[in-house]
């Protein structure tokens, strides 16, 4: 019998009043935590991890409808991995069992390959670098296409932001974007850009989530999301809105009650969802080229 936990080779990193842990399957932030005070909602290093918590999303964030797409002439189709709505969901590497490459006390670099499979017909290296500082959690995704022809590619990640006691609905949401990506509401398939100024997901002055539900995708970012507790403690997400142009913020809604609401998943995207098929913000990755994103999470 192997010793290993459910979640994958676990790696602790710490630096200062910081301490994160992560989980070798999916690459996955499992904890972070800045003075002992939850940064992300943990799971356990021996179960298998619940949802998406803290997963690295590649070759593709959110959704391909359908799980279909033509790329370079060529129909694919893809697993449904989100069968209630019937599409393709978050990429091919959440399940990979990343293997450690480089770790000290407060960083690790971590490795895997997408291979060449049916729906997505290239090869990839990635490389997750997590890295912690006086500046909180650096994350950097690198994709190298090690294929003999071109790969579409999109990448984020999934941490369920934790701004303190209490659910999503007692917490203060600091959100500065231009448009939301209006979808219908029974399979979350895009139906057009709306304004945010003066709408329901209007978060430039930080107000409180209350019941709202929140499930979209934002653009015309600064590149700053924070959520604080009434304490006026929180967390803050920061990174580069030109390569990471849209967040997607999801209030975590469950029917499981320990579930429900517990975190905001806010995941920096580099390109919107169904992106495969629309073609927005969509990274095309030529043979040997590579692709890095990158974001920080830190206390407030």
């Amino acid at each position: 019998m192997s010793g290993l936990p459910l979640s994958g080779a676990q790696v602790a990193l710490r630096h200062g009043d910081y301490a994160a842990d992560v989980a070798t399957v999916g690459a996955s932030l499992r904890r972070l935590a800045s003075g002992g005070r939850d940064l992300v909602v943990p799971f356990a290093e021996d179960e298998v991890r619940p949802l998406y918590r803290g997963v690295v999303l590649v070759p593709w964030p959110n959704r391909v409808v359908d799980g279909r797409y033509a790329f370079d002439g060529e129909q694919q189709q893809l697993a449904l991995t989100e069968p209630e709505r019937g599409h393709a969901l978050h990429g091919l590497g959440c399940w990979t069992d990343y293997r450690v490459v480089d770790r000290h006390h407060d960083r690790v670099l971590l490795e895997a390959e997408v291979p060449a499979q049916a729906g997505y017909p290239h090869r990839l290296r990635i490389q997750v670098e997590y890295v912690l500082d006086d500046d909180g959690l650096a994350t950097r995704i690198t994709a190298t296409n090690t294929g003999p022809s071109a790969a579409p590619y999109g990448t984020s990640a999934h941490p369920y932001l934790v701004a303190g006691p209490g659910r999503v609905d007692d917490w203060t949401l600091g959100l500065r974007a231009g448009r939301v990506l209006e979808v219908d509401p029974e399979r979350l398939i895009p139906q057009g850009l709306a304004d945010v100024a003066g709408g329901p997901f209007d978060f430039a002055e930080p107000r409180t989530i209350g019941d709202r539900f929140v499930d979209h995708a934002f653009t015309g970012l600064d590149g700053v999301v924070t959520l604080t507790a009434a304490d006026g403690r929180g967390v803050r997400m920061t990174w580069d809105p030109a390569v990471a142009p849209w967040v997607q913020v999801h209030t975590g809604d469950r029917p499981e009650p320990d579930w429900n609401r517990a975190g905001l998943a806010v995941e920096p995207m580099t390109c919107p969802p169904d992106a495969f098929n629309s073609g927005t913000d969509l990274v095309v990755l030529e043979p040997g080229a590579a692709h890095t994103a990158g974001w920080t999470i830190a206390a407030v």
